[in-house]
């Protein structure tokens, strides 16, 4: 049985005589060239170099230690916790809504007094490195 016969034939990709139709400009009996997409060494390449470096930012999140807040002030640290699990995630692509660089210079935590916490300041340097890193990263 023919590929017509069975159905599976589109006139869009080509006549019954096999000439090229209309909207293929390779010349008839010419399959793709090797120009026609990029090499897939390099393509993988490059995405295993952006993989690597999300993953390596990822785990700088993960290990991000902040002193405690001076004279007893300081964030909550449940809420900055749990902000940095979702920039890991977004880092990761494990998550439907990623975190953008505008989220992280927007982010807003709650101050504790006399409780524990972490330094305001070094939470809030952080934050503004690491929305420089989700720019690169994400090109927003």
């Amino acid at each position: 049985m023919s590929a017509a016969e069975s159905g599976w034939a589109d006139e869009s990709y080509g006549s019954a005589d096999g000439s090229p139709s209309v909207a293929d400009p390779r010349p008839a009996g010419e399959g793709a060239r090797a120009g026609d997409l990029p090499p897939a060494s390099e393509e993988y390449a490059a995405s295993e170099e952006t993989l690597a470096a999300f993953e390596e930012h990822a785990a700088m999140v993960e290990r991000a230690a902040f002193r405690a807040g001076r004279l007893g002030m300081g964030y909550n640290e449940d809420q900055v916790d749990a902000f940095l699990d979702r920039v890991v995630a977004t880092l990761r692509g494990t998550t439907d809504q990623p975190v953008t660089p505008g989220d992280v210079r927007a982010a807003r935590f709650a101050t504790v007094i006399l409780k524990p916490g972490y330094a305001v300041s070094e939470v809030d340097e952080f934050l503004t490195d690491l929305a420089g890193v989700l720019e690169a990263h994400l090109g927003r």
